[in-house]
């Protein structure tokens, strides 16, 4: 769906309005998303689905997925939490998930940053450089 300028334009301002030091902020998401349904304005569509993928990028901005091939213990995870808030300078949400293919190591998932230290991955670089 081609969204116009106008839309994106309002969708941004929409979206501004939503953050609060730096945070979106849930309750002005859902009373925006309801002002507009409400009022209808022209391209109103266009505007929900643009503020929508907004909003979806900044909660993966927010939310650090981890895989690793075996499970982590406390200290690497309380290690692992500190490191990535360092770097982002603020403090993310750490989703654990086990991936028994990745053979060992972790991947690390921040939006669209993503940092592959598995053997999986350097196994996969070697053939490459190999062929």
């Amino acid at each position: 769906m081609k969204i116009s300028k106008e839309a994106r334009r309002t969708s941004r301002q929409l979206f501004r309005v939503c953050m609060v030091d730096g945070k979106l902020d849930e309750a002005r998401v859902r009373l925006v998303m309801k002002q507009v349904v409400a009022s209808k304005p022209r391209g109103y569509v266009g505007i929900l689905d643009f503020f929508a993928h907004q909003v979806r990028g900044e909660l993966e901005k927010q939310r650090a997925q981890v895989e690793s091939a075996s499970p982590l213990d406390a200290s690497q995870h309380d290690q692992l939490q500190k490191s990535l808030n360092a770097k982002y300078g603020r403090e993310l949400a750490l989703e654990f998930s086990l991936k028994p293919e990745l053979l060992g190591g972790i991947r690390v998932r921040v939006g669209s940053d993503v940092w592959d230290g598995s053997v999986k991955a350097r196994l996969e670089n070697l053939k490459a450089q190999l062929a």
